[in-house]
């Protein structure tokens, strides 16, 4: 942006009803991220692994469809697909408040909603990242970005404790409610996007005819697996989150039976720490003009990880300035990763292929989550929750490796698409051939 440029959110009316949408849906979100677990730990009284499964079938949906998902959102309008995936989490989430007014809530019907809203988030997350470079500019994707961490930075700051309070004062079964009602009116502002999305064509195998879906999908992941860049950058992210889900996929049996807190405590933590995120949201493209694009994205995954050791050592007494302190830098560090290797991932791979590249790199990096869940669950139901932490932590502190072994610490600015890496790379330079007749998301 140079000095006189407007505000992306002043000059721009599609991405502000975007923003908008995704920032009602985030504070309702955080509510949710602070009832369910309650609802789960301490109304049902569901042991450790129990909780940890709840996590588990929530992100299970990410190894299931999320690369048919990404051959899908490159065929239908993406629009319309978020829309939908709105309004059917929010018909989901109300069927827990209802059940519990009835006296008939489960767990059973927890993981079954979580299932349900985990398969419609896979299409929503896969057609929201491949929406937005369709709606701006290449070189406006670090401002748009950046902006949409900074609506979920102030999310967790200030929904975590409302929703707390909101648990507190409404009970969380009908908080959840709310969240679904935040869900309707992100769908609806959504819907009222006026920009188009340009016309796709059916991809073409090599006799002329339409593609399968198969070979949509394996187009998707030789595109990601055999890039120089998003390769390395799936694999230190897959292994960033198969750790940190061991350490977390039983916080709410640590936060509420091992430490004794409340949810409105539970969720003046996770404001205060959520600060951090808004920080790294107003600092990602900053530190990246500073110091080069891909020396911030090494260093804010080497550092994310060590943080997380500071919450294993908390103590009742303790609990608040080191779960802060914990919260603070790892989600700094998280929200400066993102905005970066999001927007080089959005600005290196050609429009017609962005739904399946952000497709696998969910089914790579969001993949590892339900076996960490898993993982962490079993550990807790052994050693404690403490234990799963403390193992989680000190795995994860060496998540940064395959990035660290790569040429992306070598990036000093997000390249164009006709100068994305070294051509020496036999795979590289055909899909630099394929993308070289324009800049992606024009």
């Amino acid at each position: 942006m140079t000095a006189s440029r407007p505000d992306l959110l002043r000059r721009h009316g599609d991405y502000r009803r975007l923003w908008t949408a995704a920032t009602i849906s985030l504070f309702g979100t955080q509510i949710s991220l602070i009832a369910l677990p309650f609802i789960a730990a301490v109304l049902l009284h569901a042991e450790p692994f129990e909780v940890a499964l709840l996590g588990t079938v929530e992100f299970l949906p990410f190894l299931l469809f999320t690369l048919p998902a990404g051959a899908w959102v490159d065929r239908l309008p993406r629009r319309l697909i978020l829309v939908a995936g709105d309004l059917g989490r929010a018909l989901s989430l109300l069927t827990i408040p209802i059940a519990w007014q009835l006296g008939e809530l489960t767990m059973a019907q927890l993981y079954i909603v979580g299932f349900v809203n985990g398969f419609l988030t896979v299409f929503f997350d896969v057609a929201d990242q491949s929406f937005l470079p369709a709606i701006l500019e290449p070189d406006e994707l670090v401002e748009g970005n950046a902006k949409l961490q900074v609506s979920a930075s102030a999310a967790q700051v200030l929904g975590q404790p409302v929703g707390g309070g909101i648990v507190g004062l409404l009970t969380a079964p009908i908080a959840v409610a709310v969240d679904a009602a935040s869900y309707v009116v992100s769908g609806g502002l959504i819907f009222s996007i006026r920009k188009r999305e340009p016309a796709r064509t059916p991809n073409a195998s090599s006799d002329g005819t339409p593609s399968g879906i198969r070979h949509e999908i394996a187009e998707g992941l030789r595109y990601v697996t055999g890039h120089p860049y998003l390769r390395y950058i799936a694999a230190s992210t897959g292994t960033s989150n198969l750790f940190s889900n061991i350490a977390f996929a039983t916080f709410a049996i640590f936060v509420y039976r091992d430490l004794g807190l409340t949810p409105a405590v539970v969720g003046l933590i996770g404001g205060l720490g959520s600060l951090g995120v808004l920080a790294g949201a107003l600092s990602a493209s900053r530190i990246a003009a500073r110091i080069g694009v891909g020396r911030t994205i090494l260093w804010s995954i080497l550092l994310s990880g060590p943080p997380v050791l500071l919450a294993a050592i908390a103590q009742p007494d303790t609990a608040i300035p080191l779960l802060v302190a914990s919260g603070l830098l790892t989600g700094f560090m998280g929200v400066v990763y993102n905005v970066n290797q999001v927007s080089l991932r959005q600005a290196i791979t050609p429009e017609r292929i962005q739904g399946r590249m952000n497709a696998t790199m969910r089914f790579l990096v969001w993949g590892t989550i339900p076996v960490g869940q898993i993982i962490g669950g079993l550990v807790a139901n052994a050693i404690g929750a403490r234990g799963a932490i403390v193992i989680g932590g000190v795995l994860g502190c060496f998540a940064f490796l395959p990035i660290l072994v790569s040429t992306v610490p070598s990036l000093q600015r997000i390249p164009t698409p006709l100068a994305q890496a070294p051509a020496a790379d036999p795979l590289l330079t055909a899909e630099a051939d394929m993308i070289a007749p324009g800049p992606t998301g024009s």
